[in-house]
C-alpha cells in the first residue's frame, strides 16, 4: 500500500464540499460527540452516497435532539477518493487526535476494508454503510463493525436469481476490478448456478473507465443471455448508455444491473432505464413515512435519497440510541446495546442485528416503471417482490465470521 503523508491526509479533509464538520448549535461546554464520515464526495459514488449522507446523518442527529449524554453532536465529513490508503490514513489521523467517536460510511469496498483495519486496531466503531461485498459480515467481520443497507449477497440473490429463473440462463459480467466488483460477480455468480444457470465468463474494468466499448463487445461475443453489470455509480451509467447506443439488447440480449439506485434513474432517465431491474432496501415512495423523510431531504439534495443516504440516517440513530442507553461512548456496551436493541425508523421496523454484525434489512426487487405511466417526476419505479430478511441474507453459518460458532 502506497504510504501518505499526515499532510496528505489532512488534505483530504479539505479537499471537498462538506468536509468540515456540521455543527449542531447546542449550548454546552462538554466535548461533543463526533461521526466521522469517510466519503466518495468527487469520484462515481458521489451522487449514490456523498453529500447526501452527511444530510442523511445530520436529519438523524436532529430527530435525537443534537445531543447526547449532555454533549453536543457533530458530524465530520472527509473525501477518502476510494482509496485504501487515503481512507486509513484519514481514519487513524481521526482516531489518534481523538477527532472522531465513530466512523461511517467508507464508500467503496476497497477503501472501506481499510477504516475497517484501523477501527479494529483502535478499537472504534465502524458503521459501514458505504460497502457493498458481503465479506464485512464473511471473513472480515469484526466486533467493532455492523454493516448496514445492502450487500453483494442479497443484491445477487434478489436480481441474480429472479433473472435466471425468468429464462435468463447463461451470464457473462462486465466487473469493477476491485473488492466489490469481485464479490458482487462472485455471489452472483453462485446464485445464477443455484438457479440453474451457467456463466460463460467476465471481463474487469478499472473504476472510473469511461469508455466500456471492448468490455461490451467480448459481453456480446460471449453468447450469453444476459449480460451482468458488477459495478455502480457512473461506471454502472456509462455502462447503460453504451449498451444502448451499440443496441446490444435488439438481438435479445438481458442486462442485469446488479447494484442500480435511484439516483442512477434520475441522470440516466426514465426512458433510458424503463424495465431495468433493481435490489436494494429502500426506495422513497414506499410509505408515507418515506415520502416525509424524503421531503424533508430535498430541501437539502435536488433529487430523491437513495439506499445509502437512508441507511445512514438509521445507522447514526442507532448508534446514538445504543450510546444513550449504555450511558458511554465505549464500543463494549454501545455495540452489546446497538445487537441487542431492534432498529426502529422511518423505514425499518424490529429490525434485528445478526451476531456476525449483518442487519438483516427487508430487501426489495424493483422495476423501473415506463415515463409514460410516472405521476409525477420521481415517480419512478415499481415493487415486483419483497424479500424477507432470511430468505434476502446469506446464512450464518454460510459466511465464515470467526466471531460465529455454528
Amino acid at each position: 500500500m502506497p504510504s501518505i503523508t499526515r499532510r496528505a491526509a489532512l488534505a483530504g479533509l479539505t479537499a471537498a464540499p462538506l468536509a468540515r464538520p456540521a455543527i449542531i448549535h447546542a449550548q454546552s461546554t462538554s466535548k461533543p460527540v463526533k461521526i466521522g464520515l469517510l466519503s466518495d464526495m468527487g469520484g462515481p459514488y458521489r451522487d449514490v452516497g456523498g453529500p447526501g449522507n452527511k444530510v442523511a446523518a445530520q436529519l438523524a442527529i436532529d430527530d435525537f435532539g443534537g445531543s447526547v449524554l449532555g454533549r453536543p453532536i457533530e458530524i465530520l465529513q472527509a473525501d477518502c477518493q476510494n482509496k485504501p490508503d487515503i481512507a486509513g490514513a484519514i481514519a487513524r489521523e481521526w482516531v489518534d487526535n481523538g477527532e472522531v467517536d465513530v466512523l461511517a460510511d467508507g464508500a467503496a469496498s476497497s477503501s472501506s476494508l481499510a477504516v475497517l483495519q484501523v477501527a479494529r486496531e483502535k478499537n472504534r466503531i465502524y458503521l459501514a454503510t458505504g460497502p457493498a461485498s458481503s465479506d464485512f459480515t464473511g471473513k472480515q467481520c469484526s466486533p467493532v463493525s455492523l454493516h448496514f443497507s445492502y450487500d453483494t449477497y442479497a443484491l445477487a440473490h434478489g436480481t441474480g436469481g429472479m433473472m435466471t429463473k425468468s429464462g435468463g440462463d447463461s451470464w457473462f459480467f462486465i466487473t469493477a476490478d476491485y473488492a466489490f466488483g469481485y464479490a458482487l460477480e462472485r455471489d452472483t455468480g453462485a446464485a445464477v448456478q443455484a438457479a440453474g444457470g451457467k456463466v460463460l465468463g467476465a471481463v474487469r474494468a478499472p473504476l472510473g473507465t469511461a469508455d466500456f466499448s471492448s468490455y461490451l463487445i467480448q459481453a456480446k461475443a460471449s453468447g450469453a443471455k444476459v449480460i451482468g453489470f458488477a459495478n455502480a455509480g457512473t461506471d454502472l451509467q456509462n455502462c447503460i448508455k453504451q449498451a444502448a447506443e451499440f443496441g446490444l439488447t435488439q438481438g435479445g440480449t438481458r442486462m442485469a444491473t446488479l447494484l442500480m439506485f435511484i439516483t442512477d434513474v434520475v441522470s440516466l432517465g426514465q426512458k433510458t432505464c424503463s424495465g431495468l431491474s433493481f435490489t436494494d432496501s429502500f426506495y422513497w415512495g414506499m410509505t408515507d413515512a418515506t415520502r416525509a423523510w424524503s421531503k424533508r431531504y430535498m430541501t437539502h439534495m435536488s433529487t430523491p435519497p437513495g439506499m445509502l443516504h437512508a441507511g445512514n440516517y438509521c445507522a447514526a440513530q442507532h448508534w446514538l440510541k445504543a450510546v444513550k442507553a449504555a450511558g458511554s461512548t465505549d464500543p463494549a456496551p454501545v455495540m452489546a446495546k446497538m445487537k441487542a436493541t431492534p432498529i426502529n425508523d422511518f423505514y425499518n421496523k424490529n429490525v434485528q442485528v445478526r451476531e456476525d454484525g449483518r442487519v438483516m434489512h427487508v430487501m426489495y426487487l424493483w422495476e423501473v416503471k415506463p415515463a409514460a405511466e410516472a405521476k409525477h417526476e420521481f415517480d419512478l419505479c415499481n415493487l415486483v417482490a419483497t424479500i424477507p430478511p432470511d430468505q434476502a441474507w446469506r446464512p450464518l453459518n454460510e459466511g465464515g465470521c470467526p466471531m460465529v460458532k455454528i
